[in-house]
């Protein structure tokens, strides 16, 4: 691995309120959660990418107004939509990785700092594509964390050595806040996006049980998490 930066530990952060919680765990009591296989979900789900990354900057407009890439039709993706009152409010895709299986959206960044890591059978979830719908995530300011949730829950249920995350320079800090991520590697240019990324990752057992303190909306049951990822 690439050295580490030292990051305060969770009890070192600020504490969020009890109200911001709380309402986080009444926005998730209102969105569906659903991995998405059809054709029609999928390209519904493309083109919020696509609005998503336009805003911010990293790609252009294109004419079909959609984005996808190779790792979104492989073996080892779960792509999830959530979906408030039926109106797609947020996606994320995430990827499992174990063993000498590379196909791993962050290998081709980080190839150096990740064979080993797989090469010796660590276990690897990693979190892309991470995208809200604009006039929602006004609404509901709690969507991030309802979102990035799913990453976390299956961190948990793969017993994952690594909770991975390419991350731009103006959201480390939130990864390091919510997750406690740290600094393994970058910043490296992304090439299919205008933007530079930096190589995060947490280990979820060793987190856990403080930052669910800190956060109880993170908590899960084993039926949730089945339900999510088993296949």
């Amino acid at each position: 691995m690439c050295p580490e930066d030292t990051q305060p530990s969770l009890s070192e952060q600020v504490q969020p309120n009890s109200s911001f919680c709380e309402s986080i765990a009444l926005l998730l009591d209102g969105i569906a959660c659903r991995l998405v296989n059809t054709g029609k979900h999928r390209e519904e789900v493309f083109r919020l990418r696509h609005q998503a990354y336009m805003r911010d900057g990293e790609v252009g407009p294109q004419s079909f107004g959609s984005m996808s890439d190779p790792y979104d039709d492989a073996d080892n993706v779960y792509l999830f939509g959530l979906y408030i009152d039926d109106e797609l409010a947020s996606s994320i895709r995430i990827h499992l990785a174990t063993g000498k299986r590379l196909y791993l959206p962050s290998f081709e960044l980080f190839p150096e700092t990740l064979r080993p890591e797989l090469e010796t059978n660590k276990v690897i979830v990693e979190t892309t594509h991470f995208v809200t719908n604009e006039k929602l995530s006004r609404v509901h300011r709690g969507l991030p964390h309802a979102t990035l949730r799913l990453g976390w829950l299956a961190a948990g249920y793969f017993k994952a050595d690594h909770f991975l995350a390419a991350v731009d320079g103006q959201h480390q800090e939130f990864y390091q806040r919510t997750f406690n991520h740290r600094l393994i590697c970058g910043p490296r240019p992304d090439p299919r996006l205008a933007r530079t990324v930096s190589l995060m990752t947490t280990h979820h057992m060793s987190v856990a049980d403080k930052l669910q303190r800190r956060y109880p909306f993170f908590r899960s049951s084993f039926f949730e998490r089945r339900m999510l990822f088993e296949r």
